[in-house]
C-alpha cells in the first residue's frame, strides 16, 4: 500500500484557509482509497479543517507546550523529521514550502505550487523574503511539481528552469454537494463582497475607490469584506480617509457563514493582480453570486464566460461593470446560469483521483 506523508507547514500557520482545505481534501481522497494511506505529522494545530484528525498532543494538559506560533512550528517541526528519520511512507507532500525537510528525506516527494506571485509580482514583497527561494530549490529538488492551474504552469516555466515534463496540472476543485448556510449576525440588505487578504497584490484599494463613487449613487448600498483578519491601521485609514467607515462591515466568517455571505451579496469582486486559481470564484460560483474579476493571471482560464471582467488599472472600469451587474437583473441571473454551469469543470473528486494517481506512479 501507498502511504502519504503530509507534514505541518500549512495547519500551524492557518486556521482557515484554502491551502489548508486543499490537503484536508486530499487527505480524504486517500483515506477513502484501498490503495493509499496517509500520515500527518502533526502533534497539535488550531486549524479547523484538521480538528477530527488524530493529534497526539491535541489535549489541554500539553497546552503549556503551545505556548505561541513558534512554539507550534517548532514543535511540529521536529516530530516530522522524527517521522522523516522513521522512513514509514512512500511519498512525502510537504503543506507549504518550508525545505527543513531536504536532509531528512528518502524517498519522492512532490510539491503543489499555488501560484507564482512573488515571482511575478516583487515589488509588493520584501527583496529578502525567503519563500521565492524556497519555492525554486523545492521545484528543483522534487520528484513531481503540481501546477494547480495552465497558468501556474507557464509561471513556473517562465520564472524557472524546471522542466516542462516534471510538471502536472491539476485543477483546483470544490465539494459540490449541497451548501450548508449559517445565519450571519447584521448582514445589510444591500451589499457587495470582497473576499480575503487585502494587502498590496490583492488590489483591495480599488474596491473602496469604487465602492466610494457608487455609494454616492446608492446610498443603501454597503460593503463587506469577509476573512481576511481584522482591519488593519493601514486599512482603517484608507476606509476613513474615502468616508466610507460606516458603510463597511468586516466579518470573520465560518465556512457556513461565508455561504451565506456570498449567496446574499449582489456580487463578488475579486481585484487581485495576480492568483494561482482562485477557490473564492468557485465558492460564488456555487452560492448563486454573480462574479465580478480583473483581467489578469489565471481568471479567464478558470472562470470563462460565467463572470464579468474590468480593466485591473480602471477605476471607471470597475465602477461600470458592478453598475452593470447593480442595475441588470438578466446580467445577474445570466451569471448565475452561467456560474452554475462552469462549476461543473471543478469537482474536488477530479483533483483527488488525478492527485492519487501521481502519488501511486511512485509505488
Amino acid at each position: 500500500m501507498t502511504k502519504i506523508f503530509y507534514d505541518h507547514q500549512i495547519f500551524s500557520s492557518q486556521y482557515y484557509g484554502g491551502i489548508s482545505r486543499y490537503f484536508e481534501y486530499l487527505m480524504r481522497g486517500v483515506d477513502k482509497s484501498n490503495e493509499l494511506d496517509y500520515k500527518l505529522g502533526v502533534l497539535k494545530s488550531k486549524n479547523y479543517y484538521i480538528r477530527n484528525e488524530k493529534q497526539p498532543l491535541n489535549h489541554g494538559i500539553f497546552n503549556a507546550l503551545f505556548k505561541s506560533t513558534a512554539d507550534l512550528i517548532k514543535r511540529n517541526n521536529s516530530y516530522c523529521k522524527y517521522l522523516l528519520k522513521k522512513n514509514d511512507f512512500s511519498v512525502f507532500h510537504p503543506t507549504y514550502y518550508n525545505p527543513y525537510f531536504l536532509k531528512y528525506l528518502k524517498r519522492p516527494f512532490v510539491v503543489t505550487i499555488h501560484d507564482m506571485t512573488y515571482e511575478a509580482l516583487p515589488q509588493f514583497f520584501l527583496s529578502d523574503d525567503p519563500i521565492p527561494y524556497y519555492k525554486r530549490i523545492l521545484m528543483e529538488k522534487a520528484d513531481k511539481v503540481i501546477a494547480i492551474s495552465e497558468t501556474t504552469k507557464q509561471d513556473i516555466l517562465k520564472y524557472s528552469k524546471i522542466k516542462e515534463d516534471k510538471i502536472e496540472v491539476i485543477y483546483h476543485g470544490i465539494d459540490l454537494s449541497p451548501a450548508v448556510y449559517e445565519d450571519v449576525p447584521n448582514l445589510p440588505d444591500e451589499y457587495i463582497l470582497f473576499v480575503g487578504a487585502r494587502w498590496s497584490y490583492k488590489n483591495f484599494h480599488m474596491v473602496v475607490d469604487a465602492f466610494k463613487i457608487l455609494s454616492s449613487k446608492y446610498p443603501n448600498l454597503k460593503l463587506v469584506l469577509a476573512g481576511g483578519g481584522s482591519l488593519t491601521f493601514g486599512d482603517s485609514e484608507y476606509l476613513m480617509r474615502n468616508n466610507i467607515v460606516d458603510k463597511t462591515i468586516q466579518i470573520s466568517a465560518t465556512d457556513e457563514q461565508l455561504n451565506t455571505i456570498y449567496k446574499k451579496a449582489k456580487c463578488f469582486i475579486y481585484p487581485s493582480l495576480h492568483e494561482g486559481f482562485g477557490l473564492p470564484i468557485l465558492e460564488a460560483f456555487k452560492n448563486n453570486c454573480p462574479v465580478l474579476l480583473s483581467n489578469c493571471s489565471c481568471f479567464e482560464e478558470i472562470a470563462g464566460q460565467a463572470a464579468r471582467y474590468f480593466e485591473h488599472h480602471s477605476l471607471d472600469s470597475l465602477v461600470a461593470e458592478v453598475e452593470k451587474i447593480l442595475l441588470g437583473e438578466e446580467v445577474k441571473l445570466d451569471l448565475i446560469a452561467e456560474g452554475n454551469q462552469r462549476l461543473q469543470l471543478y469537482p474536488i473528486e477530479n483533483c483527488i483521483r488525478k492527485t492519487n494517481q501521481l502519488y501511486q506512479a511512485f509505488s
